[in-house]
């Protein structure tokens, strides 16, 4: 079957000459390479546009209630820094935008909320030195004159734990307030369901045991904030030791 130009030419350059043949053109449904490719391209798509959106839920959260309450800084500073590493080294290794895409976003995302908390915290000394850090690391990363490939590879196998220990001080911060404050449900739920569809996507697309590595320890930790979100829906609690 023969598809118009407009359409061949797109579903070429995501799935493949062998697989467009294959599964278009031959209509070899049983090629099951292809269909895994298939799907994961899909998957990938989908949550590089979850991605996208997918703190927008906890922006509005803050800004509604005029709050970062139940937030922890400390979370949010090393995952921005993990996504940011993630981002470069993903770039520098020219892999599929749709295997890493949604670190781009988060990335932003996760900048605009370290600004909310400062912002709300009535830090601006924090706020505009956190600031000049973001503008310095942006360069930093994106400069092969400064960090090479080798550096962004090592900077990458650091990213794992820093993503990984990222996520603790909120686990922490939810299970000494018995609540889980103004965070998005939303993005708890979503972030789940994204390390676990980004799995997939790993094994089929990228052979690179350091990001599969990262993704399934990140799983597990994403499991215990979806757990929390669940064991404390109804409480509003929170430890006057934790707020602003």
């Amino acid at each position: 079957m023969q598809l118009p130009g407009f359409v061949q030419e797109p579903a070429v350059q995501l799935i493949g000459d062998k697989c467009y043949t294959s599964l278009v053109e031959q209509f070899n449904v049983g090629d099951v390479d292809c269909m895994k490719l298939v799907l994961s391209k899909v998957l990938g798509l989908g949550i590089v546009v979850g991605g996208s959106l997918l703190k927008f839920p906890q922006i509005v959260k803050i800004i509604s209630n005029g709050s970062a309450q139940g937030l922890s800084f400390e979370s949010y500073v090393l995952e921005t820094a993990a996504y940011a590493i993630s981002v470069a080294y993903n770039y520098r290794q020219q892999n599929p935008f749709s295997t890493f895409g949604e670190s781009v976003f988060l990335t932003i995302q996760d900048i605009i909320i370290l600004l909310l908390i400062l912002n709300y915290r009535k830090s601006p000394r924090l706020l505009f030195a956190a600031g000049l850090i973001i503008v310095t690391l942006s360069y930093v990363l994106s400069n092969a004159s400064i960090v090479n490939d080798t550096m962004i590879a090592w900077l990458q196998v650091a990213a794992i734990p820093t993503g990984l220990v990222s996520k603790i001080p909120q686990i922490y911060t939810n299970y000494v307030n018995g609540s889980t404050g103004q965070l998005s449900a939303l993005a708890v739920f979503g972030y789940m369901a994204g390390s676990l569809a980004r799995i997939f996507t790993t094994i089929t697309e990228v052979d690179d045991l350091i990001i599969l590595t990262g993704f399934l320890l990140s799983t597990a930790l994403n499991a215990i904030l979806t757990l929390q979100m669940i064991i404390y829906w109804h409480s509003d609690k929170l430890s006057p030791k934790k707020e602003e």
